[in-house]
């Protein structure tokens, strides 16, 4: 689907010019806070799911099941905005708040790899 290689394409993007933010230009107040961990794991499962989202959209040309593939396409970026997005938050402001809505991001990837699993024993 060509609205997911978009997705993929502007999220691919942004973990790249998001990690390289993080590893230049905010390597040393993200050292002195101890919150280097954080961020890099928000850039982690950014990426990691960006290719996820990719995935999804190779995929819908190849399987039925084309909406539950929808599905995880669509959990996966939520998960990125609200998983990724709440670590960069916490890292860069300290602010814990966001630390306690990681888990929604959590489970909306977990969400779209079960998705992806059913969508593939389906076929």
């Amino acid at each position: 689907m060509k609205l997911f290689l978009i997705i993929a394409s502007v999220f691919g993007f942004l973990f790249v010019a998001i990690g390289a933010f993080g590893a230049h230009a905010l390597s040393e107040r993200l050292a002195e806070t101890g919150r280097t961990e954080t961020f890099e794991t928000g850039v982690l499962y950014h990426m990691i799911h960006t290719v996820a989202i990719l995935a999804v959209a190779i995929l819908t040309r190849y399987l039925s099941a084309t909406g539950l593939l929808y599905g995880a396409g669509w959990a996966f970026t939520a998960g990125i905005i609200i998983f990724s997005g709440s670590l960069y938050a916490l890292s860069l402001t300290g602010i814990r708040v966001f630390g306690a809505i990681t888990p929604i991001g959590g489970a909306a990837f977990l969400a779209g790899w079960v998705l992806i699993f059913i969508a593939a024993v389906n076929e």
